[in-house]
């Protein structure tokens, strides 16, 4: 593939031409093709398109250079390297750790990430505190990951240490077993491991065993440095600009947020407390185009799913509505779950019609969830603020860090709607978020998923132990 696209790329420049560089051939064919992993944490295919983090660092650079964007994908890290030397891809994007025996093949760009690199195990099976009380117990670890140079340079103070690798799973995959307790430990990325626990609560970091791994886009070594130059350029005025930020808290945000009480609780309430609901949240979601799972989301962050909740404020029912939302919506009884339930959908409806249609999804909805709790005129505050810092107003990490500047006198003073518990909102949507996508991945093996308003590219952020319960000003 290489060769023919070398003599390609001849073709049109002409034969008396030098060899063109790899960001010329890139430039002038119009196509960046570009290895990935199928991740969580790199890219996945979902029911709207593809997204994750990586894909959208790279969607963007293609976007930068003008050029088509082609995604190739492995199941597997190992898989990534022999796709860069056989020439398949001009670059890798998989959330490749700058080691050493990697650098023997290809050349690294800007680091854009640092990540921990722990030592997992399940709680209640001894936690240990060093590296000597982990010898003697099975540790099963992803072949071909920098995890492993890890424990190779472990083992150098520490002979006894052994391992099995895994070239057939992913880390999602050895934390399940963990958790499952087929094997002690897995090694795994700081990123990976705040994902995965709120899935599997009982997982706990035994051992940091790195602190501060980098992590960069790969080039092939032959391929020379003018598209890793140009890509350095990139990711320096993309994390410059702020967009590089706005990536990170799409997708891993809050994610080093955790409650284990929390967790366990929801994981609970699923199976107790959803079910004599769920009907009715399936059809106010299909009646106002919503996800019926981010409706429940919004339903337990309000009650944990108690149609009988009622908070000090006076805010009543299952989606907590206030006296002044029940009478906008015409709702006599608000404690009359369906009747709570409808509106609460409404409501949320009507305050995604109201934000900005220059906001795009998830950012959309994040800020829609922060005006049902703190109300738009709020949010409309905090975009002001934002706007006078020079940041985005549409970008919700710009907004989330602007709310709960409506407490302090010197920002709500100047503002339309004045003081405002700004931090509230913040927490109420990281909290739904949660909820979420611990919902969507509780469901995703059901025939009856929905898909059609599935929000793309997010991951599960951290969940609190109790829902907040405030009063909408």
């Amino acid at each position: 593939m290489r060769l023919v696209l070398y003599i390609s790329v001849a073709a049109l420049l002409g034969t008396c031409s030098p060899q063109p560089s790899i960001l010329e051939q890139v430039l002038e064919v119009g196509e960046l093709r570009v290895v990935s992993r199928d991740s969580p944490t790199a890219y996945v295919e979902g029911p709207d398109g593809p997204s994750g983090p990586e894909y959208d660092l790279v969607r963007a650079f293609a976007d930068d250079l003008g050029v088509d964007l082609v995604i190739d994908t492995v199941q597997s890290v190992s898989e990534v390297i022999p796709r860069l030397i056989d020439g398949t891809a001009h670059m890798a994007a998989a959330g490749l750790s700058t080691t050493e025996s990697r650098r023997e093949y290809v050349n690294f760009g800007h680091p854009y990430e640092l990540v921990d690199i722990h030592l997992i195990y399940k709680l209640g099976t001894g936690k240990p505190h060093s590296i000597d009380e982990a010898l003697g117990r099975t540790i099963e670890v992803v072949a071909g990951t920098s995890h492993v140079d890890t424990l190779v340079s472990k083992k150098q103070d520490h002979p006894e240490l052994t391992w099995t690798e895994n070239a057939d799973v992913e880390v999602a995959t050895l934390l399940a077993k963990v958790a499952e307790g087929e094997v002690d430990f897995t090694v795994a990325d700081s990123t990976e491991f705040n994902i995965q626990r709120h899935f599997y609560p009982d997982l706990r970091v035994a051992i940091d065993l790195e602190l501060g791994d980098p992590l960069a886009w790969a080039f092939p070594k032959e391929s020379g440095d003018s598209l890793l130059s140009r890509a350095d350029d990139f990711l320096i005025e993309f994390e410059r600009d702020g967009l590089l930020a706005r990536v990170k808290d799409r997708y891993y945000g809050h994610t080093d947020k955790f409650d284990y009480v929390g967790t366990r609780n929801f994981i609970r309430h699923y199976e107790s407390r959803l079910p004599r609901y769920r009907e009715m949240f399936e059809e106010a979601a299909a009646q106002w185009g919503l996800d019926w799972r981010l409706l429940a989301a919004i339903a337990y962050q309000e009650s944990h799913w108690r149609s009988g909740a009622v908070s000090p404020t006076g805010v009543r029912g299952i989606m907590m509505l206030t006296e002044d939302t029940a009478r906008y919506l015409g709702i006599e009884d608000r404690v009359d779950p369906r009747n709570s339930i409808f509106g609460g959908a409404q409501y949320y409806a009507r305050q995604t019609e109201r934000v900005a249609d220059s906001v795009e999804e998830p950012d959309r909805t994040w800020m829609a969830l922060a005006a049902y709790n703190v109300g738009f005129n709020h949010v409309k505050d905090a975009r002001q603020i934002v706007e006078w810092q020079g940041g985005n107003p549409d970008a919700w990490v710009d907004i989330s860090n602007a709310l709960p500047l409506l407490a302090k006198r010197e920002w709500y003073s100047r503002v339309p709607f004045g003081y405002a518990r700004g931090w509230e909102p913040v927490l109420y949507v990281d909290n739904i978020r949660a909820y979420f996508n611990i919902l969507k991945w509780l469901t995703a093996n059901e025939e009856a998923e929905m898909r059609e308003f599935d929000i793309p590219g997010d991951v599960a952020p951290p969940i609190e132990a109790d829902a907040a319960e405030v009063e909408r000003t």
